[in-house]
């Protein structure tokens, strides 16, 4: 994992997702998924991009099934897109950048 994404856990999701400041892009992700190892250099440079901004992590279903359990994590990669503690947007599967760009943008651009 990058030094700019953060590994989030059973134990510390609440405090590092629900009660964020920031925004926060999670992958719900397992180690012998081939599609998350698609997303995970994705995610990098979305850490990297976003540095600041929004918090950009992994929950590793397999080691933390209650939040994957929560959140009724079916299929990986599933990435969601959290707000206030809430999610406010979702996708699941490998994605291109782009897509993950816009959904992000949606959700940092202020309201006028």
């Amino acid at each position: 994992m990058s030094d700019n994404v953060l590994e989030f856990t059973d134990a510390t999701f609440e405090d590092d997702v629900i009660n964020s400041q920031q925004p926060v892009i999670i992958d719900f992700w397992a180690v012998w998924c081939g599609p998350c190892r698609m997303v995970a250099p994705v995610m990098q440079d979305l850490a990297s991009d976003y540095a600041g901004k929004l918090k950009v992590g992994k929950l590793n279903v397999d080691h933390n099934p209650q939040t994957a359990m929560i959140y009724g994590i079916r299929s990986i990669p599933t990435i969601l897109l959290f707000k206030n503690g809430q999610i406010v947007d979702s996708v699941v599967g490998a994605v291109p950048k782009q897509n993950l760009v816009n959904m992000i943008e949606k959700h940092l651009t202020p309201a006028n």
